[in-house]
């Protein structure tokens, strides 16, 4: 992931059994040092294009198919929100049946995990109850057609088609313009500069406080 250039080092004491003195230091990337969206832009609507992540695919190839560079999967990733890819990216068609009959079971899988309604209208085509409110299987309403009938407007949904449709919000996030990737980069390279301070060596680097000192 091209991201790690991009975060800024620290010298950090060396907890090394080899270490020679208590002025040794080990150069490590600052991961406390990390850029967001800058909030004036999550408004701003005309900066972002809806996306539908393609299957199979990666943060990576994203960029690529994006911008033109894998190595801007970082970019994909912190306009979408996406802190953990593990959990919030999308897994593969294939994939996803896998993790679901490792979950569930080749058997129960297929099982019904909750009910929902359908969609009701009257003769007039308006609308009498709207399709996907989570109910019982038991749930009734009066018939539009006839009221002294009663509908039961409710459909099963199977632990495969609950998995695969959360897999599928996964798959609708916001991406960053092209025209918008320039500035974008310039101000999260800027945010991971340091600033002068006593731990300043220089704009990438700086040196945490020496604890094993001791003053006598």
């Amino acid at each position: 992931m091209g991201y790690f250039r991009e975060i800024p080092d620290v010298q950090y004491q060396s907890f090394l059994n080899d270490r020679t003195s208590t002025q040794d230091y080990l150069t490590v990337k600052n991961f406390f040092r990390r850029v967001k969206l800058r909030d004036d832009l999550q408004s701003i609507f005309t900066v972002f294009n809806k996306y539908t992540i393609p299957d199979g695919a990666r943060p990576d190839t994203v960029a690529d198919d994006l911008y033109q560079d894998s190595t801007l999967d970082w970019v994909v990733l912190i306009v979408a929100g996406i802190i953990n890819v593990r959990n919030q990216w999308p897994l593969s068609d294939k994939d996803l049946y896998n993790f679901v009959e490792d979950k569930y079971g080749s058997q129960e899988m297929y099982s019904t995990k909750s009910y929902e309604t359908t969609l009701v209208v009257d003769s007039g085509n308006r609308l009498i109850l709207p399709a996907g409110l989570t109910v019982d299987q038991n749930f009734k309403i009066p018939d539009p057609a006839n009221p002294l009938l009663e509908l039961n407007p409710v459909r099963s949904i199977s632990n495969y088609e609950y998995e695969v449709r959360k897999n599928n919000r996964k798959r609708q996030i916001y991406i960053l313009r092209a025209e918008y990737l320039d500035r974008f980069l310039s101000d999260s390279r800027d945010l991971m500069l340091y600033t002068d301070s006593s731990e300043y060596i220089n704009e990438v680097l700086i040196r945490t406080e020496n604890t094993r000192v001791t003053i006598p």
